[in-house]
């Protein structure tokens, strides 16, 4: 497919999905913190499917950043208070306060920009650290609000069944994907071979997002994700 072709596909996908959560948590019909994790699940999965569109030629990886660059820079302008769009603000905010995009959705976005531009398509490494931060982190503030189980002793905000989640969504999430692109000629080796170096990125992304840091996790996580990563791939 060209290229641009399937820049505005992936552009309208997006948009799409995002507008669709937003209208969805406007209305009432959600809870604003379910539907701000489905959208931080939703909206990656979706994005790095997309990368399959696009041809291996030298400008594929910038054409494709572009959409959460784009993304990320209406998030800043919402949260900076520029733009006005409290449907937006109701499906990613927890509190209704604009400024708390600036923080986690921002920082996501910011992650999306700069692991497709390093990692593209040429290594595992970029889609299982956003598999992580999409899955791993999304899941595991749904499982920890719903299951009852004690707190980490080193974490008093974190819980054991949410740090389970991480684990368990990025697990699922990354292999899901990575068979996908071995099942698309992108990656060569069967499945079998990712499942272990997918099992320790899981484990050391579930252990920092375990940590206490606020807001950041995006950043942390998977940038902890991608170092794991380096060592097998």
């Amino acid at each position: 497919m060209n290229n641009y072709i399937a820049l505005v596909i992936t552009f309208a996908l997006s948009l799409i999905f995002l507008r669709s959560m937003d209208f969805i948590a406007h209305r009432g019909w959600m809870d604003s913190k379910l539907s701000r994790k489905i959208i931080h699940i939703g909206t990656g999965l979706l994005f790095v499917l997309c990368w399959l569109l696009f041809k291996d030629t030298p400008d594929a990886r910038w054409l494709a950043a572009l959409v959460p660059f784009a993304i990320t820079v209406q998030f800043a302008l919402i949260g900076l208070g520029v733009i006005k769009d409290e449907a937006s603000v109701k499906s990613m905010s927890r509190t209704g306060d604009p400024r708390e995009i600036l923080r986690g959705p921002l920082f996501y976005g910011i992650m999306f920009v700069a692991l497709t531009l390093i990692y593209w398509k040429d290594s595992p490494i970029g889609i299982i650290a956003l598999m992580m931060m999409c899955g791993g982190d999304g899941i595991a503030d749904i499982v920890g609000r719903r299951v009852a189980s004690p707190k980490l002793a080193w974490s008093a905000e974190k819980s054991i069944a949410g740090t389970v989640g991480v684990f368990a969504g990025g697990w699922v999430m990354s292999v899901v994907i990575i068979f996908v692109y071995i099942q698309a000629g992108v990656f060569p080796a069967p499945i079998t071979a990712y499942i272990f170096p997918i099992t320790a990125i899981a484990l050391a992304g579930s252990l920092i997002e375990s940590l206490h840091f606020k807001d950041i996790d995006n950043v942390t996580m998977t940038l902890a994700s991608a170092l794991i990563g380096s060592l097998f791939f």
